[in-house]
């Protein structure tokens, strides 16, 4: 009999469904789940608070380093199709401490390198060698936690909370060492914690121990290949001026030709590392172009950030403070969305709540555009920020991948993901660049009338030229978060007249009931008279 990789989660008996030996307490497995996942889910690349760190220690491009935060996005998507069988086939703990080994050394490698290709390539490990212990953190979590949705609401808060903090950390440690230091200590505690693994994970296969020639690299190859010349196109764009490059016009081409051969490959394999039916699901689709508005507003952090240090003048650490603002509104969104998914509440106004706040984020940050906007008054859009894209994080998610069985929503999952957190942030994020360029250069056009001899005086030359490119940005910055805001009410009107998988109009069900049944004794009719006239016909012997 054939069995399917997927069909043995369901009948065959597992031989431990946990991580730890059953010896150890389960408060201290849980205790050792939530320090895995400390360590882990923030763990990337770069880190985006010591980006300008990193390009003033090794001298090249900022570019280099937003590529390498998209690898780690694209390294987690490619190995998301694969989780399931590499989890069947190596024992836990092997796997577990010999993937945290492996996330140290590659640390370690970003710590002692100058070379930024390096620092992309080892960024794109990192993420595909991260999922491999991420899957095994989810279904230990599930299987206690029990609902999905309550699942998703406690991991991303907890998920998002530690990317806050991490991403704080990692600028305050390089500006009190240097930025090596801070992947130093990454990969010391990677060290530590597959020690303290290595103790108490037990030594048993999951399930039945499946091979991994099944497994097409090739297709894994032209994913990499896909997205990460779609992550060089995005990262470079603006810095080599788009089309005019002809780098970027390569690496277009390349993105294209690797994915039309990673879509034909899968056409012909008789296990394909990709499946593309889910996203003829009425659910997916919408899903989709929801995330695709999350990334909009996710996109913004460049735009805040162009605000922040550019014209209040911010400091890095600062900046960084910034983000934990938005550490409340997170935990606000998470405890929601458990109480809704408890209570079976439906998807569609925790979904308008999130867009809601995404916008009121917006329009807050549309009026602050001055340059005598204080600290404290951070506080509110953060805030909402916070509450937004936590709960969209949760509720759309959840939408897009509902109902879905395990063989087609992890033979998916990896393109969604990139889609969710790499390619959506990715193009607005360019977007965002080339509009406020071409924004700044009007508006100083613009300030040109006010211009005159007086100035531009020798005495005041660097104070007027300061003041007309603040006030560049400003306008700028305005014009962007007005057109967001425009946008955003627009995806507000989109979640209120979406049906989420419920009929629009509920009379329909009565008039389909009305008219069913009219069928039906019509048809009766119909038969009753057909036998009258053949009785008829036949007589009194019938």
């Amino acid at each position: 009999m054939k069995i399917s990789l997927y069909g043995t989660l369901s009948i065959v008996n597992m031989y431990n469904k946990g991580l730890y030996y059953d010896w150890v307490p389960k408060p201290v497995q849980l205790l050792l789940i939530i320090l895995l996942m400390t360590l882990v889910m923030p763990l990337g690349g770069v880190y985006t608070g010591n980006i300008s760190y990193l390009v003033g220690g090794t001298g090249e491009l900022s570019e280099y380093y937003i590529w390498a935060n998209y690898a780690t996005t694209i390294g987690m998507g490619a190995c998301m199709p694969i989780v399931l069988r590499l989890k069947m086939r190596f024992k836990i703990r092997d796997k577990i401490t010999v993937v945290l080994i492996i996330l140290g050394i590659l640390n370690y490698i970003n710590a002692t390198t100058l070379q930024p290709q390096i620092i992309v390539f080892t960024s794109l490990l990192i993420g595909f060698f991260k999922m491999m212990v991420a899957i095994e953190l989810f279904l230990p979590l599930m299987a206690m936690i029990g609902n999905r949705g309550m699942f998703y609401g406690v991991f991303y808060t907890f998920v998002l909370v530690m990317n806050q903090i991490a991403s704080y950390y990692a600028v305050e440690v390089s500006i009190m060492y240097n930025w090596q230091q801070f992947f130093v200590l990454i990969s010391a505690l990677c060290a530590i914690m597959a020690f303290i693994q290595r103790i108490f994970m037990h030594d048993k296969y999951f399930a039945l121990k499946v091979p991994l020639y099944y497994i097409d690299w090739l297709s894994i190859l032209l994913f990499m290949s896909a997205f990460m010349s779609s992550a060089y196109v995005l990262s470079f764009g603006r810095q080599q001026d788009w089309l005019n490059s002809k780098n970027i016009i390569n690496m277009s081409f390349a993105a294209c030709i690797s994915f039309a051969l990673l879509v034909i490959r899968q056409l012909y394999l008789k296990r394909p590392y990709l499946s593309f039916r889910i996203f003829s699901r009425n659910n997916v689709r919408h899903g989709l172009f929801m995330l695709l508005f999350l990334g909009m507003f996710l996109a913004t952090t460049s735009l805040q950030n162009t605000f922040a240090v550019g014209v209040l003048g911010y400091d890095q650490l600062t900046n960084a403070r910034l983000n934990i603002l938005m550490i409340p509104g997170i935990i606000l969104a998470g405890i929601l969305a458990i109480v809704w998914f408890r209570n079976e509440i439906p998807l569609k106004m925790f979904i308008f709540s999130g867009f809601s706040a995404m916008v009121g984020y917006a329009m807050v940050m549309y009026f602050s555009m001055v340059p005598e906007f204080g600290y404290d008054r951070w506080y509110l859009p953060m805030f909402l920020k916070g509450y937004g894209m936590c709960s969209l994080f949760i509720s759309v998610w959840f939408y897009t991948l509902d109902k879905l069985e395990v063989d087609e929503m992890l033979a998916a999952i990896g393109l969604v993901l990139v889609w969710r957190t790499f390619l959506t942030v990715g193009i607005f994020s360019a977007l965002y660049s080339w509009f406020q360029y071409r924004f700044q250069i009007v508006a100083i056009g613009d300030l040109a009338v006010y211009m005159d001899g007086m100035t531009f005086s020798p005495q005041n030359m660097a104070s007027g030229l300061k003041t007309v490119q603040l006030n560049a940005l400003l306008i700028s910055g305005k014009k962007m978060f007005g057109y967001i805001i425009w946008a955003g009410l627009g995806i507000l009107v989109y979640v209120l007249t979406h049906h989420f998988g419920k009929e629009r109009f509920r009379h329909l069900r009565f008039v389909r009931l009305i008219r069913g049944k009219s069928v039906i004794a019509g048809r009766r009719l119909k038969e009753q008279k057909i036998i009258e006239d053949i009785k008829d016909a036949a007589g009194p012997a019938v």
